[in-house]
């Protein structure tokens, strides 16, 4: 009898992993996609800002110093509360472990700079 009540624990606790294992990737997009969804338009693929949209906007270099120096604080908050007229709020838009997975992959794209 305690034998079969461990195997349905067991199980029971394998079951609710596998289902949380499944359902994080649904939620969770992965940066670089979002990036090129969301981002790239104005900021470029490479994160240099240097397309016509970028140009006619003045969107920062995102590799450059200026914005790599800020905290992962201040990025999450630009990109959740938007800058200026010119760069749309994403909170509410997009749940904050996204907005996170921006912020990392703005990290990187000062790396292949």
């Amino acid at each position: 009898m305690h034998y079969r009540t461990v195997r349905l624990g067991s199980a029971v606790l394998l079951l609710v992993a596998v289902v949380l294992a499944a359902a994080a990737p649904a939620h969770a997009q992965d940066g670089g996609a979002l990036y090129k969804a969301k981002c790239s338009v104005c900021h470029s693929d490479d994160g240099s800002g240097s397309g016509a949209t970028g140009k006619q906007l003045g969107a920062k270099d995102l590799r450059s110093d200026d914005v790599q120096k800020q905290t992962d604080a201040q990025l999450n908050d630009s990109i959740s509360n938007g800058v200026g007229k010119k760069m749309p709020a994403y909170k509410g838009k997009l749940p904050d472990d996204q907005i996170k997975g921006l912020v990392a992959y703005i990290r990187e794209l000062a790396k292949k700079k």
